[in-house]
């Protein structure tokens, strides 16, 4: 059963290897408890679904946590329904655990600045690296997008980059004048990387071991110059994308363009940034009204 839901995952949901193995792990957390409790998969109802939450919670499992298993739960059992090991599907009516919306640090185009500016291009990999955060914020992309952009999804005389996202899904971002001039003058330098046999494809990649970059070294490299320059925001590759939707939205930016760059599948995950564009108003407000003064 599990080696079809895992087929299921990867054939018909087109599911990334890290989030399929997410749900995997989800599915025997779930299995793991039925099987302390002596309870069947094919036989669970909607109170032992209840139980097994209730569980989650006791074991101190943070309400983010919960909300994403019980997403991985829920889809295995939408397979069981639909693979015919079952007629109903009991987690329909189970609920996630309420989460407040976090709203993520921004920074600010000085900030951005400051950061890039701290990269020393007389070292190998400093055009490598300014090209990087020039893509990562002027593309809004995700650190796994940008570390799997390949020589052949880039469009530069025209303009745009095509990205790979979530579920194997493509989109054509455009891409800004500035990261055109560090991407050519990366390029100039990754011709003298020894790369290794089937690295060649990819854009970024290691300078010492000539293959990909790995998204690890993308938050040291990140994690480094943002202590350089003296940023004491949590600073990680994925604020430079959320820099990127924020900055674009205060400069008057549709909602609806926004999501198609950023890949997002439904406009909720997109109008968070709505709430950030709404707080800073507020501090505006609160900093600059006469009567606040």
């Amino acid at each position: 059963m599990l080696k079809r839901y895992r087929q299921y995952l990867l054939l018909e949901k087109s599911l990334s290897p890290n989030t399929l193995e997410a749900y995997m792990d989800d599915a025997s957390k779930l299995l793991g408890y039925l099987d302390d409790c002596g309870l069947d998969l094919t036989k669970v109802t909607l109170d032992d679904l209840h139980g097994f939450a209730a569980a989650m919670g006791d074991l101190g499992i943070a309400p983010r946590s919960q909300a994403r298993i019980i997403s991985g739960i829920k889809s295995l059992f939408k397979f069981l329904s639909l693979d015919g090991y079952r007629e109903d599907d009991p987690s329909e009516l189970l609920e996630a655990p309420k989460i407040g919306r976090h709203l993520p640090d921004v920074l600010t185009v000085d900030e951005i600045d400051s950061i890039i500016k701290q990269i020393n291009l007389s070292l190998p990999e400093g055009h490598r690296n300014r090209a990087m955060i020039e893509t990562m914020y002027s593309c809004g992309l995700r650190v796994s997008e940008l570390c799997s952009l390949r020589m052949e999804d880039l469009f530069l005389n025209e303009g745009f980059i095509r990205v790979t996202g979530k579920g194997s899904k493509q989109r054509l971002v455009p891409i800004s004048e500035r990261a055109v001039h560090e991407i050519d003058n990366w390029l100039k330098d990754r011709c003298h990387v020894d790369i290794r046999p089937g690295a060649e494809p990819y854009l970024f990649l290691s300078i010492r071991r000539g293959r990909p970059i790995s998204r690890i070294m993308v938050f040291d490299i990140v994690k480094d110059l943002t202590a350089k320059a003296g940023i004491s925001k949590t600073v990680s590759p994925h604020t430079f994308r959320h820099s990127f939707a924020t900055h674009l939205l205060e400069g008057g930016a549709n909602l609806r363009a926004i999501q198609c760059m950023l890949g997002h599948e439904k406009i909720s995950t997109t109008e968070i940034y709505t709430h950030i564009d709404r707080s800073r108003l507020r501090e505006e407000i609160v900093s600059h009204h006469p009567r606040n003064l």
